[in-house]
């Protein structure tokens, strides 16, 4: 019995010590990331000039304006290259990344434009 009551004592200091280190540590703030402040929104993707079509767009820090200014502004930019040409570097003071899956026919791809806080996310298909 005394072997009982000691074990189940060292087992509570064991666990009030813990307890007190926990409650030292601070707790991590509601949001941990700037960026998971400000939530994507979706938005209608503009009109496709060619053919093809736009089928999504997002944008995180600025409006659903801008981001179809940076579409199109995008598309402009990739046509100067050629019809199945990329857009090197960035329009409108946007840095953007263009990840593409293509076939002779058909372009898929996805396009991530960053200035500062500030994000625009569209897709698009195109015929070629």
């Amino acid at each position: 019995m005394i072997k009982y009551l000691s074990r189940a004592r060292s087992t509570g200091v064991v666990l009030a010590g813990l307890l007190a280190v926990a409650a030292l540590i601070p707790a991590a703030p509601a949001s941990a990331s700037p960026r998971l402040a400000r939530a994507a929104r979706t938005c209608s993707p503009p009109k496709y000039p060619g053919i093809g079509y736009f089928t999504s767009l997002s944008v995180s820090g600025t409006s659903c304006s801008t981001g179809d200014k940076v579409a199109l502004a995008y598309y402009r930019c990739r046509l100067q290259h050629g019809k199945a040409g990329t857009c090197r570097g960035g329009v409108l003071g946007f840095a953007c990344r263009e990840q593409r899956n293509a076939i002779p026919t058909e372009i898929e791809a996805r396009v991530s434009c960053r200035k500062g806080s500030q994000a625009v996310v569209h897709t698009y298909q195109q015929d070629t």
